[in-house]
């Protein structure tokens, strides 16, 4: 039973990692908080734009992932880039990692995403960034 279940887990984490990619791509909550309080990172939330307005982590940048390709000069290019959304378990933060990387930028994603933080009792901001033209 045991060889059975060793086996299937290892099937489970493969296919994880194709969809979720490497956990080298990704950094915890208190590495993001660090490096955000040091100035190192962008934080790019790539949820559609009605769920940032809904909740976002406080200073992050609203770039779903649909548009995130055209929108990736508007970031910083001397901070790292990290993306997040839904959970840790959502696609889209990964997908926001193979976009950046080809186009050369530096980026990582949020091991978790916008349901754990909210779960951790962490500050959250509602409503459309200054600007938005939404």
């Amino acid at each position: 039973m045991q060889v059975v279940a060793d086996e299937h887990l290892a099937d489970v984490a493969v296919a994880a990692a194709d969809v979720l990619g490497s956990p080298e791509d990704a950094i915890t909550r208190a590495e993001l908080l660090r490096r955000r309080e040091a100035g190192e990172v962008t934080l790019v939330d790539v949820r559609p734009h009605e769920e940032y307005q809904a909740g976002h982590i406080p200073g992050a940048i609203n770039i779903p992932i649909a548009e995130l390709a055209d929108r990736l000069a508007e970031l910083a290019g001397d901070r790292d880039i990290v993306a997040y959304c839904r959970g840790a378990y959502c696609v889209m933060a990964p997908d926001a990692v193979r976009i950046a990387r080809d186009a050369g930028r530096e980026v990582k994603r949020l091991d978790d995403g916008m349901l754990e933080w909210r779960l951790a009792g962490l500050p959250v901001d509602e409503g459309a960034p200054v600007g938005h033209g939404d």
